[in-house]
C-alpha cells in the first residue's frame, strides 16, 4: 500500500480520537496534515468539512446515549452558525473561478483564526477562572442575553469554519465555557461535537458543489477516524474533568503549533 495512503489512515485514526475524546482537533490538525501532504488549501478545507461532519456524527451517537449534549445550547449555536455557513459559501462561489484567489483567502482565513486561537491559548487559564469566579455576581448573564451571544458566536463560528475548517472545536470551546462556566467539561465536548455536525455538514456539502472535495482521499480519512471517535466517545466520560481540561489546552496548543510551521 502507498505510504501516503497509509499516513491518510493513521491522521485520520488519530484526528479521530483525538475528536471524540476532547471535541477538539478535527480541523485544526486535519487541515495543516492535508496541506503538509501537499493537498490543495480549498480542497483541504472542502474534505476536511465532509470528514469532520461524518466522523463526529457517529460521536454524537455516543455523547447522546451519555447524556452529554445540552441540545438547547446546540439550538441556539446552530440558529447562527448555519446560516451563516450559506451565506458564506455563496461568496465563496463567486470567487470559485478564480482559483488564486480563492487559495489566497483561504491562507489569509487561516492565519486569523491561529491568531484568534494563539490568543485563547495564551490566556485560557485566565479566561476560565474569570469566566468561574464571575458566574454568580452581577456579571451573570440574562437568559435573553445569553441566548443572543450564544447565537452570535455560532454566527462567528459558522464563517470561520466554513473558510478554514477550523473553529468548532479549538475556539468554540473556550466561547462556550466562556458563555456556561457551570457547564461540565464532559457535556460541553458533547455539545460542541453536536453543534459541529449541522454546521461542518452544510459547509462541506457546500464545498462539495464547487468540486472542492477529494472523495478517494475522504475515504481514507473515514477508515482510519470512525473507528477512532468511537473510542475517544467512550472514554470522554471516563477521565476526570482535572485530566480532560489539560488535555483541550494541548489541543489548542497543537492548532497553533501545526498552523504556524
Amino acid at each position: 500500500m502507498d505510504a501516503a495512503i497509509i499516513g491518510f489512515v493513521v491522521a485520520g485514526l488519530v484526528v479521530g480520537f483525538i475528536v471524540g475524546m476532547t471535541g477538539v482537533g478535527g480541523g485544526s490538525l486535519m487541515t495543516p496534515i492535508l496541506l503538509w501532504f501537499g493537498i490543495n488549501p480549498a480542497t483541504a478545507v472542502g474534505t476536511d468539512l465532509l470528514y469532520a461532519a461524518i466522523t463526529k456524527s457517529s460521536g454524537v451517537l455516543v455523547h447522546r446515549k451519555n447524556d452529554n449534549i445540552d441540545w438547547k445550547i446546540t439550538g441556539w449555536l446552530a440558529l447562527g452558525s448555519v446560516p451563516a455557513a450559506a451565506l458564506t459559501l455563496l461568496f465563496l462561489n463567486s470567487l470559485h473561478t478564480d482559483q488564486q484567489a480563492l487559495n489566497a483567502l483561504i491562507k489569509q482565513a487561516l492565519g486569523f483564526v491561529l491568531l484568534l486561537t494563539a490568543l485563547a491559548i495564551l490566556f485560557k487559564k485566565q479566561l476560565m477562572a474569570f469566566a468561574s469566579r464571575h458566574a454568580d455576581d452581577s456579571f451573570h448573564l440574562s437568559a435573553p442575553t445569553l441566548n443572543t451571544l450564544t447565537v452570535v458566536t455560532g454566527v462567528i463560528l459558522g464563517v470561520m469554519v466554513t473558510l478554514t475548517s477550523i473553529g468548532a472545536g479549538a475556539l468554540g470551546t473556550v466561547a462556550l465555557f466562556m458563555l456556561y462556566p457551570f457547564l461540565p467539561t464532559r457535556r460541553l465536548v458533547g455539545t460542541e461535537i453536536a453543534h459541529a455536525v449541522p454546521l461542518t455538514l452544510v459547509a462541506g456539502l457546500g464545498h462539495a458543489g464547487m468540486g472542492s472535495i477529494d472523495w478517494q482521499l475522504l475515504g481514507y480519512l473515514l477508515v482510519g477516524s470512525l473507528p477512532g471517535i468511537y473510542l475517544g466517545s467512550h472514554l470522554t466520560g471516563r477521565i476526570p474533568e482535572h485530566l480532560l481540561r489539560p488535555c483541550l489546552a494541548v489541543m489548542l496548543s497543537l492548532v497553533g503549533f501545526k498552523l504556524a510551521f
